[in-house]
């Protein structure tokens, strides 16, 4: 029994002393706070993307025929108009002279006919009879000027010839066969897709100037030197994802910008009356995000927060903290909650700084 009452002791002292200690670790230590603060800032938010040409079509050969001539390359500027492809003509200069010579053959018979006409010696219905034809006639020539002009391929609006199909000077073509694609670069269409949540934020801000412009960001990680504008979002949610899809407009003057390309949107949100606390600041239980107000009297309390947005080195909170309150920046794991601290007082923008400088480092 005595040694049980010894040992009880020794607990007690063992205890009181490590109290004591911690209490006098956490005098000694003085622990950095700063305020929230309250401002307006800009949301900076990061979707990837997919690059496309305002105008990328296919171009197909119209008539069947051998590929007689191809007056372009892979890669090449051409303008509206330009002859890019010919397919051997003949067959179609053969039908189209033709089809002028029977014009000319219906054109003789209702003159005569209208003459005989004239004269009461023909019926009105073998006159209209023998213009029926004359004008069968010439709907068939213009159908083979048609054909004849469908041999010639021609660009049809300024733009970059693709990659060739598998086409030759020679190669029989069938109709309908794909040749190459062209591309108008002059502007580029940029869609990305946005969450629900980012979409609401956006709507709601969409009459400011800043919220319509977004950047663009290359794949080699450079900013695309011409700004974008939001036009138009598709109708609907993907429910699988819970996104819809934002397409933005680029001018793309030096052609830089390729159909297919890849990159990241930089979208930008104006927040008005915005309270931000260094990411320092937080600490994570069960998936709750957690700060430590230190009180007038230099206890901590523990306080879970909602999280709005996330910046560079910040939290934008919805909840929790308002921005008079001290917040503790530095030795969040030494502290427990009802600790009493010393402190000192470090400015907001101090300690963004430092986590700035410590990042580029």
């Amino acid at each position: 029994m005595k040694n049980i009452i010894i040992i009880s002791g020794l607990a007690v002292l063992l205890f009181s002393a490590c109290g004591h200690k911690e209490s006098h670790l956490h005098e000694e230590t003085v622990f950095t706070v700063t305020n929230a603060i309250q401002t307006d800032t800009v949301l900076h938010q990061s979707y990837v993307c997919q690059i496309r040409s305002i105008q990328h079509i296919e171009l197909r050969a119209l008539e069947k025929g051998y590929l007689q001539h191809i007056f372009i390359d892979e890669g090449k500027l051409v303008k509206k108009g330009q002859l890019l492809f010919q397919i051997l003509p003949v067959v179609y200069q053969a039908e189209a002279q033709k089809a002028h010579a029977e014009v000319s053959f219906a054109e003789i018979e209702y003159l005569n006919t209208k003459a005989l006409a004239d004269s009461n010696i023909v019926s009105k219905n073998e006159l209209a009879l023998a213009k029926a034809k004359l004008e069968k006639a010439q709907a068939d020539f213009q159908l083979a000027k048609a054909h004849l002009s469908f041999t010639e391929i021609r660009a049809p609006f300024d733009g970059i010839v693709g990659r060739f199909n598998n086409v030759r000077m020679g190669s029989l073509l069938d109709e309908g066969e794909l040749l190459t694609t062209l591309s108008d670069n002059n502007k580029m269409w940029v869609y990305f897709n946005v969450p629900e949540a980012e979409y609401i934020n956006y709507t709601t801000l969409r009459s400011s100037e800043t919220a319509a412009r977004v950047r663009l960001q290359m794949a080699n990680n450079q900013l695309f030197e011409q700004d974008g504008i939001i036009e138009t979002i598709e109708a609907d949610f993907n429910n699988e994802t819970g996104n819809i899809a934002f397409r933005a407009t680029f001018n793309n003057p030096t052609r830089l910008l390729r159909h297919g390309e890849t990159g990241n949107i930089f979208m930008y949100t104006p927040i008005k009356n915005a309270v931000l606390i260094p990411q320092s600041a937080t600490y994570e239980v069960l998936d709750k995000k957690f700060v430590f107000l230190v009180k007038d009297d230099n206890t901590v309390l523990a306080k879970e927060i909602k999280i709005q947005n996330e910046m560079p080195h910040m939290y934008i909170v919805s909840a929790g903290i308002n921005p008079s309150d001290k917040i503790l920046v530095e030795g969040i794991r030494k502290v427990k909650n009802g600790d009493k601290i010393n402190i000192k007082q470090k400015p907001f923008y101090t300690i963004l700084k430092e986590m700035q400088n410590l990042r580029a480092e």
